[in-house]
């Protein structure tokens, strides 16, 4: 699952306000970045409950980012995109809880959670402002 078009449309218009020195709705992200307006209207919903942008409205309003592009985390966004942790893969993410009760015989978990550890790590140290 790890990143879908939520992730890709959050972090785009995660830069573009990054970049802006004035908020931006998503009236103009939508067309600077060819995204359905009611699907990134929704995004954006999800960043602000995750508190990553400030809504302002009126004339000039829009979204802002609630803090520096410096703190705010891939991973961050992407749970916020998603609305949850992102995985790399479909499966318990421990051994107790493992729906099919073979996880202590199972080969790949391992290989899986260390996966799912190091790209969680990795996520975790890349800001928005790395990739802008």
């Amino acid at each position: 699952m790890l990143l879908t078009k939520k992730s890709e449309y959050a972090l785009l218009s995660l830069i573009a306000i990054a970049k802006s020195d004035e908020p931006k709705n998503v009236d103009v992200l939508s067309k600077d970045l060819n995204i359905s307006k009611s699907f990134l209207a929704k995004i954006m919903q999800n960043l602000a409950k995750y508190e990553l942008v400030v809504s302002q409205r009126g004339v000039n309003g829009g979204f802002t980012l609630k803090k520096s592009w410096e703190s705010i985390t891939i991973l961050e966004i992407v749970e916020a995109a998603e609305e949850k942790m992102p995985t790399v893969f479909e499966c318990a993410p421990s051994l107790q809880s493992c729906p099919n009760q073979k996880a202590m015989s199972c080969t790949i978990w391992p290989l899986l959670n260390n996966l799912q550890f190091k790209v969680n790590d990795f996520l975790s140290k890349l800001t928005l402002k790395d990739i802008a």
